[in-house]
């Protein structure tokens, strides 16, 4: 009796400690703007929900550098180029939740509608969004270039394109090509509640959402019907902690097991440190402040390049990253296929500035504004220290900047709709091609979409980025990109800033976790002991 009493109170504990293991808690540096992803363009809600909740057809494999199945199980391409086909997994269950329970399997009808509500302005959900639309399917102009989705049986979907596109199947691993669940949004436009899509999100991926507090916390669990390999975390919570040393700390106090973005100095001073880990990588993104061609006087191209030639970049990476970021003199880093390697870059040279200055009308400078996060990420780990060095340059020049510091929603809403002046901002690509950085950056359809924020539109620029995009041949869309990156240069659009590490902090009982050059959070391998 006693043996038996004892294995009973042993499974009761063992259940017990089951039911209440820790969860692991990721200390993060803001909220995410919402959770139905293909509204936003930000890596922050890109984590938070594309990451977490959703999958997409494909996905990119960053230590193969190729496109790799994922709700597609395989997949096939015409010979003109026009025709993708998609096989789907035939396993694939929708997330289970108190507001909705899925009827059937993923199929050809999820990847339609998530599509075509971006693609069709008379969808019945192509409206209902915010204010900024579809930025990432605009600034792609999937509109034009995808002419129509076919259903080819319950499994099999068929992509027809208006023209050969070398990037589309890269695109298709992007954060805005998750794929939703068609019965859902059926249930929530018939309810009227259509709204409930950004708060209440239903994808297939790994955790399911189970709630939001704005600039505090979100918390998930894990999915029981994922198709993919189950995580070793049974509950996932993202810490929102604005200040760096507070996320740093909080993993100290084992309050959170993984902190996001530390700055440099902080992550340098704990190498040696046993109570820690510093988990590092090279990131596949650029820091740089656009500067806004449509506002007066900075769609003065000699105005542009004075700025340019007014920042000391060597005191900036010294003072913000502390060697943890190499100088950028491009809009994508260096190990990039056809990176212009050999264009000058613009050297620190006041008095030649100050000179083009005059020639462009106003010797004795003019006043601008100088737009910047409040809290801190890898691409600006120290937005206060770094506009500060910039108008202490601007200034010795007559430039007077009014630095004005946002809350990192607000700041992307209104750098969006074109209101900064001067804006610091990154970009982290997603698949390792060039274009990932130009079209959004550059093209004349992102300017529409918000992405652009040089808010820059030119006939040639726009001609060499979309005829990159039309040819697979790697030397031909070099030539044409090497192109693009010199007119980019020569316009002075952006004050490129440095490519930097993306690091993280880990208490010592995790293991498992990688940072990605493209910034996307990955768990799936993470075990907290």
């Amino acid at each position: 009796m006693r043996l038996r009493i004892t294995a009973i109170s042993l499974a009761l504990f063992s259940l017990s400690s089951a039911a209440f293991a820790k969860p692991l808690t990721i200390c993060t540096e803001s909220s995410p703007e919402g959770f139905d992803v293909v509204q936003y363009n930000s890596l922050t809600t890109t984590n938070a929900s594309a990451d977490l909740i959703f999958n997409r057809l494909v996905d990119f494999d960053a230590t193969k550098s190729k496109v790799v199945p994922s709700l597609a199980e395989r997949w096939e391409v015409s010979a003109d180029g026009l025709n993708y086909t998609f096989h789907l997994r035939k396993n694939v269950r929708f997330q289970t939740t108190d507001y909705f329970k899925p009827t059937r399997l993923l199929q050809a009808d999820d990847v339609i509608f998530s599509f075509e509500r971006m693609i069709n302005p008379n969808h019945p959900w192509a409206k209902i969004v915010g204010p900024n639309g579809f930025p990432h399917a605009q600034s792609f102009q999937l509109p034009a270039l995808i002419k129509s989705i076919k259903k080819v049986d319950n499994n099999t979907v068929r992509f027809e394109l208006s023209k050969p596109e070398a990037t589309f199947l890269g695109k298709l691993t992007m954060g805005f090509a998750s794929i939703y669940s068609a019965e859902y949004a059926d249930q929530l436009l018939k309810s009227g509640n259509a709204i409930q899509l950004n708060s209440k999100p239903i994808g297939t991926g790994p955790f399911v959402l189970k709630s939001f507090q704005k600039d505090a916390v979100v918390r998930y669990v894990a999915n029981p019907s994922y198709f993919g390999k189950k995580t070793n975390v049974d509950r996932l919570i993202l810490a929102i902690t604005p200040d760096s040393a507070v996320r740093v700390q909080k993993v100290k106090a084992n309050e959170c097991q993984i902190a996001l973005s530390p700055k440099p100095q902080e992550w340098l001073g704990l190498q040696a440190d046993k109570a820690v880990k510093i988990v590092t990588t090279s990131s596949f993104g650029t820091a740089f402040l656009a500067i806004n061609t449509q506002h007066k006087p900075l769609d003065n191209t000699k105005v542009r390049q004075a700025i340019n030639l007014a920042f000391d970049q060597n005191t900036y990476l010294k003072t913000v990253f502390n060697g943890t970021a190499t100088s950028a003199n491009n809009p994508y880093p260096p190990s990039t296929w056809s990176y212009a390697k050999d264009l000058p870059d613009y050297p620190y040279d006041p008095a030649k500035a100050k000179k083009l200055l005059a020639e462009a009308g106003f010797p004795n400078g003019f006043d601008t504004t100088l737009w910047v996060r409040s809290s801190s990420a890898f691409t600006n780990p120290n937005p206060k220290a770094g506009a500060e060095l910039l108008q202490a340059d601007l200034a010795k020049i007559g430039i007077k900047a009014e630095i004005k510091t946002l809350e990192w929603g607000e700041l992307i809403k209104r750098g969006k709709a074109g209101e900064h002046d001067l804006l610091f901002m990154g970009w982290v690509g997603d698949n390792g091609d060039p274009d990932d950085f130009l079209t959004p950056q550059f093209s004349c359809a992102a300017v529409q979409s918000g992405t652009n924020f040089a808010r820059y539109c030119d006939p040639q620029l726009e001609k060499l980025i979309q005829d990159g995009q039309k040819t697979a041949d790697i030397p031909t869309r070099t030539k044409l990109y090497v192109a693009a990156q010199k007119i980019i240069r020569d316009q002075g659009l952006w004050i490129p800033l440095a490519h930097p590490l993306n690091a993280a902090v880990t208490t010592p009982n995790v293991s498992g976790f990688k940072v990605s050059p493209f910034g996307r959070l990955d768990i799936s391998s993470v075990v907290l002991k």
